[in-house]
C-alpha cells in the first residue's frame, strides 16, 4: 500500500466527515458512510484501502470522543502528548467537532469505550504511542503510517 496516498485519503476522509457533519442533520454513521462514498470517488483507492483508510478514521474518531471532554485543549494536549500548537497541517476544530458530536452518539446509545489497539501500518491521527511489547513510546505530528516498534520490531501499540 502507499503510505502517502493512505495518509493523504485519511485526511481527506477526516475533511468530508467534518463538512457532512456541519452541513446536515445526519447521525455520525450516516455521516461517515457519506464521507466514505465520497473519498471512494474522489480517490483511486482500492476497495481495501478504502476499508483500511475508513476503519482507522472511526477508530480515531471514537477514541477521541469517548476520551476527551469537550473543548479542552489541555485535555487534547494530555491526548497527544505534545503541545497542540505544534501539530501542523491537521484541522483540529474539524476533529473535534466530529469527535464532540460522537460523543454524544456515544452517550445515546450507553456505549462504554474500550481500549483500541493500534497495528504498524495503521494509519492514524497525531499522537503517542506505546509499544504493548516494551513500552517504548513514539509520537507523530502529522496523521502518519505507524511504523513497527524501534526497539523491538513488535507490531500492537496503545494511544496514550
Amino acid at each position: 500500500m502507499n503510505t502517502e496516498k493512505l495518509i493523504t485519503a485519511y485526511s481527506e476522509f477526516m475533511h468530508h466527515l467534518h463538512e457532512t457533519m456541519e452541513d446536515t442533520l445526519n447521525s455520525f454513521t450516516d455521516a461517515f458512510e457519506i464521507s466514505k462514498e465520497k473519498i471512494n470517488e474522489s480517490n483511486s483507492l482500492t476497495a481495501e484501502e478504502l476499508e483500511h483508510v475508513s476503519t482507522q478514521v472511526k477508530r480515531d474518531v471514537e477514541h477521541a470522543a469517548a476520551l476527551l471532554p469537550a473543548h479542552d485543549n489541555n485535555s487534547l494536549t494530555e491526548w497527544l502528548k505534545f503541545d497542540i500548537e505544534l501539530v501542523e497541517n491537521l484541522t483540529w476544530d474539524a476533529f473535534l467537532s466530529v469527535a464532540d458530536k460522537t460523543r454524544i452518539e456515544l452517550a445515546k446509545l450507553e456505549l462504554l469505550a474500550e481500549t483500541h489497539k493500534y497495528k504498524s501500518g495503521d494509519i492514524t491521527i497525531a499522537g503517542t504511542f506505546l509499544c504493548d511489547d516494551c513500552g517504548k513510546e513514539i509520537a507523530f505530528k502529522t496523521a502518519s503510517r505507524i511504523p513497527p516498534c524501534p526497539t523491538c520490531h513488535n507490531h500492537t501499540f496503545v494511544r496514550l
